[in-house]
């Protein structure tokens, strides 16, 4: 099979999406906005039938990165995530992910230190956690 990522032979993961037959290296999904959920059946999705975040407009404005500080787009997305507790806190996806590697077990909002709906919407994003 051909990564249509890289475009290179050998991928064997599929998108999990009926009808969809993408296939990529699970090296080259983060290069294609591919989500991996890596709980339950394992399951992998292309950038078109990735999940997406529900979340309500904020009252504010601010585009700040909870994590890094940095400056983070008006929107949500693949890049972009936030907390579905507090609906307020905004981090790059790679700074999350490095928080849930470090955190393990105790990972939560950065922000309003929320758990359970925070890591079950991260782990359904495709952040990975520590289980150390």
């Amino acid at each position: 099979q051909s990564c249509f990522i890289c475009y290179k032979m050998g991928a064997t993961i599929t998108c999990c999406q009926t009808g969809c037959d993408r296939t990529f290296h699970l090296p080259c999904a983060p290069d294609g906005q591919c989500v991996t959920q890596y709980f339950g059946a394992y399951r992998s999705f292309c950038w078109e039938h990735s999940p997406q975040q529900k979340l309500q407009p904020r009252p504010s404005q601010d585009n700040t990165c909870a994590i890094c500080l940095g400056t983070v787009e008006d929107i949500i997305s693949y890049k972009t995530m936030g907390c579905p507790a507090c609906q307020d806190a905004r981090f790059h996806r790679q700074c999350i992910q490095r928080l849930a590697l470090h955190a393990g077990i105790g990972f939560r909002c950065p922000c309003c230190l929320n758990q359970e709906p925070f890591m079950i919407e991260m782990l359904t994003m495709g952040i990975r956690l520590s289980k150390r």
